[in-house]
């Protein structure tokens, strides 16, 4: 079972509580479907409030929302909610259940027979690294951290929903945890193709998992919204220059792809080898590692060509070309 991806479109929505205080100003954006969109900013600038009116976990003041072309701003949110999977920084787990009943919530709720939770769950825990015959009857104070997120996240899939809300999912793990979840997210999201909307504080994780970011500045004020590369290459003003930090061409680096265009292998090169699928960053690194100025670039059908250290300067010359 996989349900198709749908889009999610803001259009002018805002949330003003009580008292006049202004938590988003009239947001609007479109969320291709089957992509990952990362909303990044400062502390307080409306991130969690607007991934929360998109399940209307929080109401919005003004706007509308929609979910393919259904304006579910007024929908019954309760049905809403389980048409989308959620995952948040602490993952909520239900102490008392074992990790196949928490990633069986959803399905519960929706009524499914017990051989098909059981079936979906089994896939979910396989899919997120959790071996069922190890992991489905334990209980999440046996889990390390890493765990009972990934358990999270089978938990937001198992419905099947259109759309996946992330809420810094991964930043009350230690670094090494959350680099090793970050990979694993990507591995699962090219199998899954989820619609996704991530909120994260991070400019290195937003580059990382975003297909595109949405840097926020107060009260949610969209000031750019790119792929990575471009975000990187072009900073559309002063604040998201100063937002993404003075390291950026070393963050556009580990987001640009090898070029498909390269040069031929001289006669007798034997320089160090890197992937057609990494990244300029690789490719500089494997330069620097061993002290030569270019890389022979193989790919699954063979030797594709040549890199140089002036290729490298060339490319981050032109266009973006982010990783996809």
């Amino acid at each position: 079972m996989n349900a198709t991806a749908a889009p999610i479109r803001l259009e002018g929505v805002g949330k003003v509580y009580p008292g006049g205080t202004v938590a988003v100003g009239g947001l609007s954006l479109d969320i291709p479907a089957g992509e990952l969109v990362v909303l990044v900013g400062p502390s307080g600038c409306g991130k969690s409030t607007i991934l929360r009116m998109v399940n209307r976990l929080v109401e919005p003041s003004a706007g509308r929302i929609y979910l393919g072309e259904e304006d579910v701003t007024h929908a019954d949110p309760v049905q809403l909610r389980r048409r989308m999977g959620y995952v948040i920084q602490h993952v909520g787990l239900f102490p008392h259940q074992t990790v196949r009943d928490n990633a069986a919530t959803v399905p519960r709720l929706l009524g499914w027979p017990r051989a098909r939770i059981t079936s979906r769950v089994d896939e979910l825990l396989d899919l997120v690294g959790l071996e069922p015959s190890l992991y489905a009857a334990r209980y999440p104070h046996e889990l390390s951290g890493g765990q009972r997120q990934r358990v999270g996240v089978a938990r937001a899939l198992a419905a099947d929903p259109v759309v996946l809300l992330m809420d810094e999912p991964f930043s009350a793990v230690d670094p090494i945890v959350r680099g090793r979840l970050q990979d694993e997210f990507l591995r699962l999201q090219k199998t899954v193709r989820k619609t996704i909307l991530f909120v994260t504080h991070d400019v290195d994780e937003a580059v990382r998992l975003g297909d595109r970011i949405a840097v926020l500045s107060d009260r949610g004020r969209l000031e750019q919204y790119a792929p990575p590369a471009e975000l990187l290459a072009q900073p559309a003003n002063d604040f998201v220059t100063e937002f993404v930090g003075t390291d950026r061409g070393i963050k556009r680096l580990g987001v640009t792809r090898i070029p498909v265009s390269l040069r031929p292998v001289p006669d007798g090169a034997s320089r160090p080898e890197v992937s057609a699928d990494a990244t300029l960053l690789d490719a500089l690194a494997a330069m620097l590692d061993t002290g030569t100025g270019a890389v022979i670039v193989r790919g699954n059908d063979g030797v594709r060509g040549f890199l140089t250290l002036d290729d490298i300067f060339t490319t981050m010359h032109q266009d973006p070309n982010p990783v996809g």
